[in-house]
């Protein structure tokens, strides 16, 4: 059976996310979202905000795995934050070489290193100088900035800096999130390394998964929005029998509670939006109860109508008990 990997998305799948995803099942391991580095050594404290896994063995609440993600272009700062990470033992270290978001890259991080094979690898090597190798070690990368002419070089600098493993997501930074995704591409960068390659980008369904692996020659596969979009997209590549929409609520409730408890009432309401307005794309419920909460305003409304709808009473009495009491 092929690695089915959850992948890290910034701004999207949150530690409350990760959480419910691999507590449905199917994932071998995970990324959490990156932990910019510029200037200076990030505290303990910073780590454990963006990844509380480490908290927990660097697992999940379900003992999925969770690795740290680094971004930043300095190697020697990436470095020393790399030896701090090291001290939490993570799961992993990962750095981040494919984030196309123009406010990191204006800073240049993520993708917008492409263009320059010789510093990829100078952070790398910078890296790989302070991870120990019982630690995983990747690095995940786009096919380039505005087109894939330097795709192979920058893969094959990121392969002599030390990485175990490569992660290849099949769009440039300028593509975007916009299909389709050059699994093509995947291929050829995969035939000129000598390291595994792990192959993301446009997974939405099992027969997507088959195809993936197919054009890219790739067993391993790392699932992005598709595993938000449909959290039994794992289990049913595994072929595991799953019970649709019943077996997805309760994920929906945990995630609720865990938003109200962490997240200030005025944003709460954002991310349940955030996440039902993917689960639509394969979920007629998803798309009903999006619409029912799209134009309300205060979190308080929501968890009335969770309540109502029903979506609350998959969780403990306790949990719904904190939401009657509002």
């Amino acid at each position: 059976m092929p690695r089915i990997l959850l992948a890290p998305m910034e701004g999207l799948a949150d530690f409350l996310l990760r959480g419910v995803l691999t507590g449905i099942g199917g994932y071998d391991w995970g990324i959490c979202e990156f932990v910019r580095v510029s200037g200076s050594v990030l505290p303990v404290k910073t780590y454990e905000r963006i990844c509380p896994e480490l908290l927990n063995a660097s697992r999940t609440a379900a003992g999925t795995p969770m690795r740290v993600q680094l971004l930043g272009s300095d190697p020697h700062f990436m470095a020393a934050n790399a030896r701090r990470a090291v001290t939490l033992n993570p799961a992993g270290i990962d750095i981040n070489f494919g984030c196309p978001a123009p406010t990191v890259n204006r800073h240049r991080g993520g993708a917008a290193l492409l263009g320059e094979p010789e510093l990829l690898n100078a952070i790398v090597s910078a890296v790989r100088a302070e991870v120990p190798a019982h630690i995983p070690f990747t690095a995940k990368m786009r096919l380039g900035i505005e087109d894939t002419s330097r795709a192979v070089d920058c893969a094959q600098a990121l392969q002599a800096g030390g990485i175990d493993e490569l992660i290849v997501h099949g769009r440039t930074k300028v593509d975007g999130y916009r299909p389709p995704a050059r699994w093509e591409w995947i291929d050829r960068v995969r035939s000129q390394i000598d390291i595994p390659l792990i192959a993301n980008g446009e997974v939405w369904t099992v027969e997507d998964f088959r195809n993936c692996q197919q054009a890219t020659g790739c067993a391993d596969i790392m699932v992005g929005r598709g595993a938000i979009a449909d959290p039994l997209l794992a289990r049913k590549v595994r072929g595991e029998e799953t019970g649709g929409w019943a077996e997805v609520v309760p994920g929906v409730a945990t995630y609720w509670l865990g938003v109200r408890q962490r997240v200030l009432p005025e944003h709460a309401g954002g991310r349940i939006k955030q996440w039902l307005a993917l689960l639509r794309r394969n979920y007629a419920e998803a798309e009903a109860l999006y619409g029912l909460l799209r134009p309300v305003k205060t979190a308080e409304e929501i968890d009335r109508l969770l309540l109502e709808a029903g979506i609350l009473h998959a969780l403990p009495p306790p949990f719904v008990g904190h939401f009657t009491a509002h």
